[in-house]
């Protein structure tokens, strides 16, 4: 007997869901530009890039994130560095 397998509806996760809140304010992109473009001219030789920004909703201070996925608080929203330096350039 062949199986055959139902097409998967794919649902975003709460990262992503959180990450695409961020980016509809655009207070936080904002915030997030200005974090990332402050620890670049503080580190202008730094090598290893950040994967985005991790930004507290409220009072817009955050933290760049290194790591392979962010594991955020209930109040902070992830910026991927890709939205970031969009705006940038």
């Amino acid at each position: 007997m062949v199986q055959t397998s139902k097409p998967e509806s794919r649902l975003p996760n709460a990262a992503e869901s959180v990450s695409l809140s961020a980016l509809l304010d655009p207070a936080l992109l904002q915030a997030a530009r200005s974090i990332y473009r402050t620890y670049y001219e503080v580190h202008p030789d730094e090598i290893q890039r950040p994967i985005g920004v991790a930004l507290d909703r409220f009072s817009l201070r955050g933290k760049l994130i290194f790591g392979a996925k962010p594991i955020l608080l209930p109040r902070e929203c992830f910026v991927p560095l890709n939205q970031i330096e969009s705006g940038i350039r």
